[in-house]
């Protein structure tokens, strides 16, 4: 399967880097954010958190903060009819009396100013009753250890279980010739958008309408929260979202609740208000990245065949939950990693503890399985006395072989992309040169680590997506989906597939962005599913305006001097200008057509809904076809490690990856290097430290992110196919950009020390004495 360019894919917009259409907006600083926005009247909105980790409210005194000239209300639970919110089995509280983690509300205050109202946040008396806590995976997995939620008395999150059961693993470990156990761990981590939350509510004092614009990475999940605690039907809710500033996963439950309560004091004092997040308060109440506790036992023969894997997946819920059932059903069918192994027993679920809570992130699992399973494969390599890259080659998953689910998979260039990734950067020289260093100054590391990825949402939730597009008297296009843009450039690849159905100009379309009562909701943007599954809606109405504006074009009589043109199959829509296909030179402008049609009161818009084929596996094995296809991508990573300090310096990262076909390659290449330096972080520098449910970091002061100065040098390999299943052959690359680098810098430290990495990340105490310092 070829690099970009080789493989003729002979589209006229797609698989071209055309400029992005927020591009402009966004470098000259004309975008708008929603902090930005303001409004006659408008005041502000601010949250008491209680700063404890599990605890009651014994007393709450309001009445300081209410007198002070300018506050216009305070309300506390007691005071709010539905203070618990609709979402997931353990509901976040949009206020609360028992606090069970430290970013928990315990009331919220509306005001003139800002000031105003975190003085009277301030003003507000609460005494607590602390409670016993639990804080990690292990602490609740213990007999008796205290439940976070009642319903989940060993809390343990029942809708999260998802067992794999393939083949006998007994029978597997029988005829192996070597078993090994092994043990991995990681950590919180936070987005890092450089946006923080921010909402602004307005309520039409005629028809009672509450008018939201949001940072929110889905907008129809947060109306849901809206609707929910206003008591009024969604049809009452109207969420625009305004340009993003960075999400991953981050801007999902936190904004839904943030714009809930700023509704909520919007209809109270009936002005329009508006609530932000300072950058400690998006610590504590966005999800993050959930940790996981990865234990594995893996059954090989001598010949390198891996025949018995079996393994317990556990991850961190914190004190509640809406993602982990779902990252939890990802997690199961890539629980042995990209390779294929007759016999798999794996357990995949969450725990309950008095922490930040766990939610969607960029990957959605994979970092943190890769990152433990990609080591794992090394040890096993080392063990058995064979080269990594080898093991690999006789194990990963192939054209024929079956995963972890028993789909019998195909368009699998796995073996392909490592091959290559591995031979452009020395690696078996280099990787077997670094293994005999002896400085104790500085040494040299190389490390590689492969991943596949289901492509879109699979059998996690259905995969539908709807599409509008309109087409305008001058020729110009407008397109709506009910999919959002979070920064990842999907109004420019959605433009791209529209203007390519359609047969015009690329610059002809616009896409302006989501407005919950202008479209359908056609679920969330997540999965790196955007431009895989839910453009195909995009792609299908395009097609389907194209034939509607060729039937307008005969019906008018444009070809009336063509006495043979009789149907629309003989009419050709592109570039913007019709022709027939006896005369091509003879061309017609789309625009006139356009025009002449509304004249004429003809059809020009069309709505079509996408529904792929059903992905279905059943639960008790988790057997049968769980995603539609798979990407495939290996990292190798260059690093020089001060023996000294402990210090990890990423010098070079190649990454290739099998993107089916590149819809933007520019956008492809943007998602690579912004995936590098997020997996770099991951591995190295990256940790919300939490002490008995207390963040210790709340800002980017103490919380590490990598800058410019730390980006490594990147080389980007794009892969292609012809794998059919996604819009015009594309594949995910948004989160497989970012997977597989961490695991392949925890390889390339092992090879310049000697010293695995079992708990993530790999920062200056890690690497130099092998454990925290607190």
């Amino acid at each position: 399967m070829p690099l970009l360019g080789e493989l003729k894919k002979n589209y006229k917009i797609v698989n071209h880097s055309v400029p992005r259409i927020d591009g402009i907006d966004k470098v000259t600083g004309r975008a708008h954010y929603a902090a930005d926005l303001k409004f006659v009247d408008m005041v502000y909105g601010g949250c008491l958190r209680s700063g404890r980790s599990h605890a009651k409210v014994t007393r709450i005194d309001t009445e300081k903060a209410k007198a002070i000239p300018g506050v216009l209300a305070v309300v506390t639970a007691d005071d709010m009819p539905k203070p618990k919110s609709c979402a997931g089995n353990a509901p976040y509280m949009y206020l609360t009396k028992e606090v069970k983690y430290a970013g928990d509300v315990v009331a919220i205050v509306c005001a003139e100013t800002k000031a105003l109202v975190d003085e009277a946040l301030k003003a507000i008396e609460v005494e607590y009753e602390d409670l016993p806590g639990v804080y990690t995976i292990r602490d609740a997995i213990k007999p008796g250890a205290p439940a976070v939620h009642e319903q989940y008395p060993d809390n343990v999150f029942t809708d999260s279980i998802y067992p794999i059961r393939k083949g006998d693993v007994e029978k597997g470990f029988a005829e192996a010739d070597l078993i090994i156990e092994r043990e991995y761990e990681t950590q919180y981590i936070e987005h890092s958008y450089i946006e923080p939350e921010a909402v602004v509510c307005i309520q039409n004092p005629a028809d009672g309408v509450m008018t939201v614009h949001s940072s929110s990475q889905n907008p129809f999940f947060t109306r849901r929260y809206v609707a929910d605690i206003l008591g009024v039907g969604m049809h009452d809710v109207r969420v625009f979202q305004e340009t993003l500033g960075g999400s991953f996963g981050g801007k999902e439950e936190g904004v839904g609740m943030l714009a809930a309560r700023c509704a909520y004091l919007c209809r109270l004092v009936g002005r329009p208000v508006k609530m932000t997040f300072s950058r400690e308060e998006s610590f504590l109440e966005s999800a993050k990245r959930h940790p996981f506790l990865l234990r594995y036992k893996v059954g090989v023969k001598k010949d390198g065949h891996i025949v018995a894997w079996e393994g317990t997946q556990i991850d961190n819920c914190g004190a509640y939950n809406n993602q982990t059932q779902f990252m939890n059903s990802r997690a199961s069918i890539h629980s042995c990693g990209a390779y294929t192994i007759p016999n798999v027993k794996t357990d995949t679920y969450g725990v309950f503890t008095n922490n930040i809570h766990g939610g969607a992130m960029r990957g959605y699992s994979s970092p943190q399985l890769i990152w433990g399973q990609e080591q794992l494969i090394e040890e096993i390599a080392e063990e058995l006395g064979m080269d990594p890259l080898e093991f690999r080659r006789i194990n990963c998953l192939k054209d024929g072989t079956t995963n972890a689910t028993g789909t019998v998979l195909d368009h699998v260039n796995m073996q392909e992309v490592m091959d290559y990734t591995a031979e452009k950067t020395d690696y078996q020289r280099k990787h077997e040169e670094y293994k005999h260093q002896t400085s104790t100054k500085k040494r040299k590391g190389i490390g590689i680590a492969i991943g596949h990825r289901g492509c879109g949402l699979g059998a996690e939730s259905p995969d539908a997506s709807g599409a509008m597009a309109i087409a305008n008297e001058d020729g110009t296009v407008l397109i709506n989906t009910g999919l959002a843009e979070n920064g990842q450039g999907l109004k420019t690849a959605f433009a791209q597939i529209a203007a390519e159905a359609i047969g015009v100009p690329y610059e002809a379309i616009r896409f302006y962005g989501t407005d919950t009562q202008a479209i359908a909701d056609s679920g969330m943007t997540v999965a790196s599913r955007g431009t895989v599954m839910g453009s195909q809606s995009t792609r299908k109405v395009g097609y389907k305006l194209n034939e509607i504006m060729r039937a307008n074009a005969l019906a008018l009589g444009f070809f009336k001097d063509q006495e043979n043109v009789k149907s629309i199959e003989q009419i050709v829509l592109e570039d913007g200008f019709f022709h027939t296909t006896e005369k091509p030179d003879v061309k017609v402008a789309f625009k006139d057509v356009c025009n002449a049609s509304l004249w004429t009161g003809r059809q020009m818009a069309a709505y079509e809904w996408y529904m792929p084929p059903a992905c279905i596996q059943d639960h008790h094995t988790g057997q049968g076809v769980a995603f539609p296809n798979y990407a495939y991508g290996c990292v190798v990573a260059e690093i020089e490690v001060d023996m000294e300090t402990g210090y990890v310096d990423v010098q070079k990262v190649t990454a290739s990856h099998d993107v089916g076909t590149a819809v933007n390659p520019a956008l492809v290449m943007g998602q690579i290097y912004g995936g590098i330096l997020m997996g770099q972080g991951y591995a190295t520098t990256e940790e919300v430290e939490v002490s008995n449910g207390k963040v210790r970091n709340q800002n980017f002061e103490n919380y590490i992110v990598p800058t410019a100065a730390d980006m490594p040098e990147m080389d980007v390999n794009i892969f292609e196919c012809d794998d059919p299943r996604g819009t015009f052959g594309a594949k995910s690359i948004g989160e497989p950009a970012t997977e597989v680098v961490g695991a392949a810098i925890a390889n390339a430290i092992y090879n310049a020390t000697g010293k695995r990495i079992r708990e993530n990340p790999a920062n200056l105490e890690r690497v130099l004495l092998g454990k925290k310092l607190r």
